[in-house]
C-alpha cells in the first residue's frame, strides 16, 4: 500500500501542515500554540492555579510556569493569591489577554476555513464527527493538544 493511501499517514501529513501554519499565523500576534491553548482554557475557567492548569492540560508544572511567565510578561494574564490556597497563585486573564485571544481565535477560524474549503458544510460536519470518534477512541483528552503534554514549549 502506498503512503498516500494510508489514513494515518494522511492524518499525520495534514496535521503537521496545519500545526506549522497555525504556529506561523500566530507569530505576528506574539503567541505560540501552547499559549493559545492556555488562554483558551483560562477563558473558560479563569482564576485557576498554575498547578490546576498544568493538571488540566497534562503539562509539567515547570512548563506551565514558563508559559504563564511569558503570558504575564506580555500583559495577557496576571497572577494573584489563590483565594482557597495561600501557597498558590491564581491565574487570571486580563483585558489585553482577552483581546489577544479574540485575535488568535480569528486566526484559527481563518485557518480552519482555508483547510476545510474543499468540503461542503455537510462534509465538514461529518469529518469533525469522525475526528471526534477517532480522538475519543485514542483516549485523548478533549481540548488539550498532545504537543502540550510531550515537550516544553519555547517561551
Amino acid at each position: 500500500m502506498e503512503l498516500d493511501d494510508r489514513g494515518v499517514y494522511l492524518l499525520s501529513h495534514l496535521g503537521y501542515h496545519v500545526a506549522d501554519r497555525f504556529a506561523h499565523d500566530l507569530a505576528p500576534l506574539g503567541l505560540q500554540p501552547a499559549q493559545f491553548g492556555v488562554l483558551t482554557h483560562l477563558a473558560r475557567s479563569d482564576g485557576r492555579s498554575q498547578q490546576e492548569l498544568a493538571d488540566q492540560l497534562g503539562v509539567h508544572r515547570n512548563a506551565m510556569v514558563g508559559i504563564v511567565d511569558a503570558l504575564e510578561g506580555r500583559g495577557y494574564v496576571r497572577r494573584a493569591r489563590h483565594p482557597l490556597d495561600r501557597r498558590a497563585h491564581a491565574v487570571h486573564l486580563t483585558e489585553s489577554g482577552r483581546t489577544a485571544l479574540d485575535a488568535a481565535r480569528a486566526v484559527a477560524d481563518e485557518l480552519e476555513a482555508s483547510v476545510l474549503t474543499p468540503l461542503d458544510a455537510a462534509e465538514q460536519a461529518s469529518l469533525i464527527a469522525m475526528l471526534h470518534r477517532l480522538v475519543d477512541h485514542a483516549g485523548l483528552p478533549p481540548g488539550v493538544h498532545p504537543a502540550l503534554r510531550t515537550r516544553l514549549p519555547r517561551v
